[in-house]
């Protein structure tokens, strides 16, 4: 079967044009298998998603589907489209400054008032209520009678797609990073399906992301239910994959990636043909164990630790070349940590300001 396209708008520029992105749409052949939404380029420079998805389809359009498939590419456009010379500036609103990827919809939900109102309900009805419940929180968000800024009016109608899918898939890639996906602490054995090697396990706190937006109500439903004596499981799988490094497509490692995303689809039913994951080490922390390190100099940098390598305690994270203090002991900074820890993420840019987020490295490793 093939995929179907359409067009869905998400604001208007101050000319009038309306702001739309492409999706691409697969029916289901199964009403009970799972129903999948997958976005990619949320930020202006992570452009390696679309590559992934392109992939997807490829491969998905020979397979035997059965669950519902919405892949949304070109997320947005406002950032994609925010260039500076010949870099992608679309991290954060140029109106409000606000991260594009924070902007999802806390719904505030009295979960214990909404739960007693519905508890007489099967399961599956109750999981059908609440996400009703869910989309039209979203929806009566962005027809406030006071509006909405214009990251707020992107992400949430992003999010009302999102909230009508059991599995939801974000996306991403790092400023200079290697692959490293976010994983709910309760579905953590998911993660061995996917072809990354780093995993951050996260817990059921709403940070503003696109993964919290749609896991985060679901577990506090399950984490009541089961408080009431009710053995609810979380209905809603999701997931953020960071699939390397900014302003970047390769199309092999897309492939890579989207064998990846199928073996755990395959593993949920979604496809009928067995597909296996990839044989490789895979690690993981908690997120609390994710420590950034923030530049004590400023300068221009020479970044030495490998991303995804183990560094031991005391060998070089950095080094900061300062020709303002040549003939001084300043004039050239090592930068050490004081743990062993694997460098993850690196700034993008080799001359910093002093307190810049020089490096994000995992902790406490365990394996998967």
């Amino acid at each position: 079967m093939k995929f179907t396209q359409s067009s869905l708008v998400v604001g208007e520029l101050a000319t009038g044009q309306a702001l739309s992105v492409p999706v691409f749409h697969m029916p289901a052949k199964d009403s009970a298998a799972a129903k999948v939404f997958i976005q990619a380029n949320v930020h202006g420079a992570e452009v390696q998603g679309n590559a992934v998805i392109f992939q997807l389809m490829k491969q998905l359009e020979q397979m035997d589907v059965q669950g519902e498939v919405t892949l949304l590419p070109l997320a947005n456009p406002l950032g994609i489209n925010q260039k500076s010379g010949e870099f992608t500036l679309g991290r954060f609103d140029p109106i409000t400054g606000v991260n594009w990827n924070r902007e999802y919809l806390e719904h505030n939900i009295d979960i214990a008032s909404w739960y007693q109102q519905h508890h007489h309900l099967s399961d599956q009805a109750l999981i059908d209520a609440y996400r009703i419940q869910l989309i039209e929180s979203c929806h009566a968000h962005l027809n406030s009678e006071w509006g909405v800024t214009t990251g707020k009016r992107l992400a949430v109608t992003l999010q009302s797609m999102a909230h009508a899918a059991d599995i939801v898939i974000d996306l991403h890639t790092g400023p200079k990073s290697c692959k490293h996906m976010y994983c709910p602490e309760y579905d953590v054995e998911s993660a061995s399906f996917f072809s990354i090697p780093f995993t951050l396990v996260i817990p059921n706190d709403f940070g503003g992301a696109m993964d919290e937006a749609a896991f985060c109500p679901w577990w506090q439903l399950s984490e009541y239910a089961r408080s009431q004596g009710h053995d609810l499981a979380v209905a809603v799988s999701a997931f953020t994959l960071e699939l390397g490094s900014q302003e970047r497509i390769d199309m092999d490692d897309a492939l890579n990636d989207a064998q990846g995303i199928l073996a755990y689809l395959s593993h949920r039913g979604v496809v009928a043909e067995k597909v296996t994951a990839a044989e490789m080490p895979r690690s993981a922390c908690y997120l609390k164990d994710y420590k950034k390190f923030h530049a004590p100099a400023a300068g221009m940098v020479e970044y030495k630790a490998e991303l995804g390598h183990m560094l031991y305690s005391g060998k070089p994270l950095a080094n900061v070349l300062r020709l303002d203090r040549y003939g001084t002991d300043e004039e050239f900074i090592e930068l050490t940590l004081q743990q062993n820890c694997v460098p993850i993420l690196h700034f993008a840019s080799a001359s910093v300001y002093q307190g810049t987020e020089l490096y994000k490295v995992m902790t406490n490793l365990f394996k998967l």
